[in-house]
């Protein structure tokens, strides 16, 4: 397996579910179970990129790495970017971003989209899908993605993508984006200097800032399923039935 870091973005306050990342999880902070899970994944570095002392404290107690960001980030893409540049990484290393609401990632997924990057030296990014279901290809807090045969990214879009012109539902081609992203540090370097892109404002996905740049960033379905990740109360609940029934 090659070497490659996690970074994990985690604020404080959410839209949708104040303060999640503190939210218990059988007897832990949800921030604290995803840095668990991130360090049993061979990482040669594990480190949260937080915008507040109480997560901080959390990681710290713990006995991991933390490094402090601008609480005004629009996107954890844009905290890490902050990050890398206090950590002395160099241009050609792989840095995998675990978002700070997955707690229940497979490992083998974190070491997939890693070793995706790897193999495609021309790529600037890496990132994951899986089957897409009727009900999540027309729910709008679904990001759908096309890709070409040879899984390069074309789009993502809350839409329902493709639109297939009879109306039926495209079932053997519809893909669920699965918000798991390797980067290369020279990449992340240059995040902070691209522009925002008009599609990237209209669908509130930072993707469209590396696609509107040309970025090449190379797709694969996941080899294993991966859970939805915590974005309410209801995904709370179900998260923590799982560590009860898992650990």
């Amino acid at each position: 397996m090659p070497d490659f870091s996690i970074l994990i973005p985690a604020r404080l306050e959410s839209t949708r579910l104040p303060r999640k990342a503190l939210a218990d999880i059988n007897g832990a902070p949800l921030v604290a179970r995803v840095w668990q899970r991130a360090i049993t994944c061979g990482a040669k570095r594990v480190c949260v990129v937080t915008d507040h002392a109480d997560i901080a404290n959390v990681i710290l107690n713990l006995g991991g790495e933390v490094v402090m960001s601008d609480p005004h980030h629009a996107s954890g893409t844009d905290r890490i970017a902050q990050a890398i540049g206090t950590m002395g990484f160099s241009d050609d290393e792989v840095i995998v971003n675990l978002q700070g609401d997955e707690p229940l990632m497979p490992q083998a997924c974190v070491r997939q989209v890693a070793s995706m990057l790897h193999a495609q030296p021309d790529a600037h990014m890496a990132t994951l899908y899986d089957v897409c279901s009727l009900v999540q290809w027309g729910d709008p807090n679904v990001v759908k993605l096309l890709t070409t045969h040879t899984g390069v990214a074309l789009a993502f879009s809350r839409s329902p993508i493709p639109y297939q012109r009879n109306g039926t539902w495209p079932e053997s081609i519809a893909k669920r984006h699965v918000g798991l992203y390797a980067y290369r540090v020279h990449a992340l370097n240059a995040w902070g200097s691209l522009p925002q892109s008009a599609i990237e404002t209209a669908e509130s996905l930072e993707q469209w800032r590396a696609l509107s740049a040309g970025w090449h960033i190379v797709c694969a379905q996941a080899e294993a399923p991966i859970p939805a990740g915590v974005d309410s109360i209801e995904d709370l609940e179900r998260v923590r039935d799982a560590f009860v029934f898992h650990g």
